[in-house]
Formats: structure tokens, C-alpha cells, sequence
């Protein structure tokens, strides 16, 4: 088996169908640059790994492949595609644009205390494990600090749309996140996010997310610099 996917047998889960299952277990492991650009992914070292046959694996593929995430030459190979400039730029765009109206509506709402608590537990497990040198998990933390907008802002269901979406930037965010002090400003940014949306000053509060969602695609030319054939613009 090829070594970018030589790793212990993912668990199957009955309960789901098996697309879904490569499709989840590729898309982390793509973000999380564990399979970087330009790796090859074979598809019968998917079905032995998974056991699963050869449609689900392609349903995968073409799946990851409507992301942007794997390029596809047919009868040929299918390559973890480059991190496209483009495409991150449309995702920032669409996350900057409905994460400061979600915050907007959280600020301006009579439960937005109890948002705030939820915000702030969610703060101080990022600061425990950036302690332990957690970045896998404080990159999961991340996550779910920007999900509570879209919940509690009445709009759960953008989130999936907005994932779709974000596969790019969020490449560039993970290359971004191990440089010294960009997970203390991580924490730093959403300590000022959560500080705007408790005195209810929208314009704070939309004005921190801004400069938050902003920095990794500002530095992106020094990880360009880093990793040159990583990208395509």
C-alpha cells in the first residue's frame, strides 16, 4: 500500500453508507495537509484499506474532486489538487460575510449572554490545549468557536455550505497555524470577538472577526515563499 495512506484500517460504520466514510476520512486528512498537494491517492489502495468496493471510493473522489480538493485524470491518477488562491478568496469572502452578520445578531440578542459563556468555554479549551502543543486539537476548538455563530445566530444549516467552501483557505489557515504566536492570536482575536458581541457594540464585534478572518490570506505570501508548490493563483 502506498505509504500516503499506509495507516491502520479506518473503523466502518454501519450506520452510514461507505461514500461518505472515504470522503470524511480524505477531507481531514487533505486539510490537515497530512496528504499535501500533489499526492498521489490510489484508489485500490482506498478499497483495501476501507474493504469497501470501487464505487464508493470514486463517489468519494468525485466528491472531494467538486471541492476543488483532487484533481482527476481519468485512466490515469487523481492528485491532491494545489491550494487555488482564487477559491480561498471566494471562501473568505462568503465566511467574512455571514460570520459578521451572525455575530451582529448574537450581539444584538437578548440570549447573548449565555452565547458569550458558551464562546468563552470554548476559548479557554483552545488556551489548554495550545498548552499542551495541541494543534490538531486547537484547530478543532476553531472550529467549533466559529460553528457557535452560525447555531446560535439561526443559521446552523450555512455551516455545511460554508465547509464545502473552505477547503482552500482552510489548507492555507493550517500551514498558517505552527508559525510562532499565531495560535496565541488565534485565542487573542476571538477574546476581542467575544468582548464585542457581551456589550452588545456590534460594530466591535464585527470589526474584530474582520481583522480575525483576514491575517491568514494577508500572510499567505510568505507561505507561498515557504511552500511554492503548494499553491496555483
Amino acid at each position: 500500500m502506498d505509504t500516503a495512506l499506509s495507516r491502520s484500517r479506518p473503523p466502518r460504520d454501519p450506520s452510514r453508507h461507505a461514500a461518505p466514510q472515504v470522503f470524511d476520512y480524505l477531507r481531514e486528512r487533505i486539510i490537515a495537509l497530512e496528504l499535501p498537494p500533489g499526492t498521489l491517492i490510489s484508489r485500490a489502495d482506498l478499497q483495501e484499506l476501507f474493504g469497501f468496493s470501487s464505487t464508493p471510493v470514486r463517489d468519494a473522489l468525485m466528491r472531494l474532486q467538486e471541492e476543488g480538493l483532487v484533481d482527476i485524470f481519468p485512466q490515469h491518477a487523481t492528485i491532491v489538487s494545489p491550494i487555488d488562491l482564487k477559491l480561498a478568496r471566494q471562501a473568505q469572502f462568503l465566511r467574512r460575510s455571514l460570520e459578521q452578520e451572525a455575530v451582529r445578531t448574537i450581539a444584538l440578542s437578548a440570549e447573548r449572554a449565555e452565547v458569550v459563556a458558551r464562546l468563552e468555554t470554548v476559548i479557554e479549551v483552545q488556551a489548554t490545549l495550545l498548552g499542551r502543543g495541541d494543534l490538531p486539537g486547537f484547530e478543532n476548538a476553531d472550529r467549533e468557536f466559529h460553528r457557535v455563530f452560525f447555531e446560535t445566530a439561526g443559521i446552523a444549516g450555512l455551516h455545511a455550505m460554508v465547509r464545502r467552501y473552505s477547503g482552500h483557505i482552510d489548507r492555507i489557515r493550517r500551514l498558517h497555524l505552527p508559525m510562532p504566536g499565531k495560535a496565541a492570536q488565534v485565542i487573542a482575536d476571538h477574546r476581542a470577538i467575544v468582548a464585542g458581541i457581551a456589550s452588545g457594540d456590534t460594530g466591535k464585534a464585527q470589526d474584530a472577526l474582520r481583522e480575525h478572518l483576514s491575517k491568514s490570506l494577508a500572510f499567505t505570501p510568505d507561505l507561498q515563499a515557504r511552500w511554492p508548490d503548494y499553491f496555483r493563483d
